[in-house]
């Protein structure tokens, strides 16, 4: 099996949440399950509002929903969204 690239768009809860520390959160739950440093780009959208956009490898194999369900939990975010998958090694 393969690598895919996944991009994802991590949405704060409100304009007064520490996007840095929601990175770090992240970035320590994405060192658990796949190996390689993650991509990050802070976006922003509107009204103080930012994004955390996030590139990283992911096994063809596995599923996302659980990577999904974990960084939904952090506190502070309010939404995550698949927003590209594509095939990058294998």
């Amino acid at each position: 099996m393969g690598t895919v690239a996944v991009k994802i768009k991590v949405m704060p809860d409100s304009p007064e949440t520490d996007i840095k520390e929601v990175e770090g959160k992240v970035r320590e739950i994405l060192k658990k399950v796949e190996s390689g440093s993650p991509q990050t780009e802070i976006q922003p959208i509107a009204f103080g509002l930012k994004a955390l956009i996030v590139l990283f490898g992911w096994p063809e194999e596995k599923e996302l929903e659980e990577l999904e369900g974990k960084l939904k939990k952090i506190k502070g975010v309010g939404s995550v969204e698949v927003i590209d998958m594509r095939r990058a090694i294998g």
